[in-house]
Formats: C-alpha cells, structure tokens, sequence
C-alpha cells in the first residue's frame, strides 16, 4: 500500500500533459517551460489490447483529447500521440491502439514490436471481456517474441456503468454480476501484472491515473517489473 502512496506522489510531482489540442496549462509547475516541436523526444510506446466494444478507442480519444467520442467505429489499427514531462524531462507517449476482432491477427502482433507497455483492457461490465484478458490477450502478448519482456497492466474499463441499473439488470438476466474492483486487483497479482486500475472515458474518473501508471511501468527496471507491483488507484 505504501508503493501505490509513494507512486501517487511521484505522478503528481513529475508528470503532465502537454497537448496542442488540451493548451490549458494553468495546472502545470511554475517552473515548467513549453515543449518546442523540435525536441528531440524520448519515445514511450504503449499498446492497448482487449475485446471488440470495451472501450479502448473512446479511453485513447478521451484521454488524447478529453472528448468522448459519440459513435463506436471499429479499430483495425490506430494511434496516438501525446508529449508529457517527466522530471523535466519531454518524452512522446506513442499510444496504438488495436482491433480485438478476430481476423486481424497478423496485423495487431506486427505493432507488438518494441512496444515498453501494454494495457490489457476489459469492461468491468462484460465478464466474457475479462475472462478474454486472462485467457486470450495475456496469452497473446506473451507469446509473442517482439513483446515478451514487456510490462503489462491490467485495466477495466466502462466502471461508469456499474452504477448503471439497466446495465446491471441486463447482466442479471443471464446471471452475471459486473467485475469488481476486489475480483480486478487479485488476478493483476495472480497472473503477473505490473498493476490493476480501473477507469471511465465517459467521466474521466481515473483515466489520468491509467497512462500514468503505464509510463511508470515502463520506466521502471525490468526486475521490478516482473515482481507484478501492485497499485491501484
């Protein structure tokens, strides 16, 4: 519990957003200067995989842009790009997204290559997307040779909805529950993740907090990373 506190602080001293499309920079150190568009950047690469429809394309427009987006459109491949300072420092946080259909294989292991960090996403609201975590895209990730080595937190998505009572009720009907928080944090531990958060694109409620831990992830030694650190948020 003491590690999740400690890295609380160090997000909040050390990392911000800086993006042409969100220029409201009154939040940001007084002793922070712009970033010029010929810095020369380090490179953060972040992959997120998971189901079709739980939300990985509205989290990555959400964040990028802080707009959610009003129309589901199905990713075959995608990215993003931000610029955050960390201690000072510029660095790019290359964000790709990926389509979970099947039939798109090939094309979603292709952009596994060098990639620091995966979110491996699932809907609190679908237990078939979470068992699909642990049982396909862990899998996926970790059998590939590109992306072997690299870190991975587990993130559940849509936690929004669980106050959603037509949703909950839905679920119901076929005898399910939504994924809790409890349920989230214990198989993070179980199968090895760097850490479990749970967000919403729709209310911003621990979206921040998501990319933070993942480029904490990646920055952190490889030791540490295969410990599965746990922190939530």
């Amino acid at each position: 519990m003491n590690k999740a506190n400690n890295n609380k602080s160090f997000f909040t001293a050390n990392f911000y957003l800086i993006s042409p499309i969100m220029p409201n920079t009154s939040n940001l150190p007084a002793t922070s200067n712009p970033i010029g568009g010929n810095l020369m950047n380090k490179t953060i690469k972040c992959v997120c995989v998971g189901d079709g429809c739980v939300g990985k394309t509205s989290m990555l427009i959400s964040y990028t842009t802080n707009t959610f987006p009003q129309s589901y459109v199905p990713t075959v491949f995608d990215n993003y790009s931000v610029t955050v300072m960390i201690s000072g420092e510029p660095y790019t946080l290359a964000l790709f997204d990926t389509a979970g259909q099947s039939g798109f294989e090939l094309m979603r292991t292709f952009s596994y290559t060098n990639t620091d960090v995966f979110l491996v996403c699932f809907s609190v609201m679908s237990p078939t997307s979470f068992n699909n975590a642990l049982k396909m895209w862990i899998d996926e990730i970790r059998q590939s040779s590109s992306s072997r080595a690299a870190p991975f937190v587990l993130v559940g998505t849509k936690i929004d909805l669980r106050s959603s009572t037509p949703d909950v009720e839905l679920l119901a009907k076929s005898k399910q529950k939504p994924i809790t928080r409890e349920q989230g944090e214990r198989t993070a531990k179980e199968y090895g993740a760097y850490a479990y958060i749970e967000c919403s694109a729709l209310t911003q409620e621990n979206l921040k907090e998501t990319f933070d831990t993942a480029i904490l992830a990646a920055l952190t030694p490889s030791t540490s990373k295969r410990r599965g650190i746990f922190c939530c948020c």
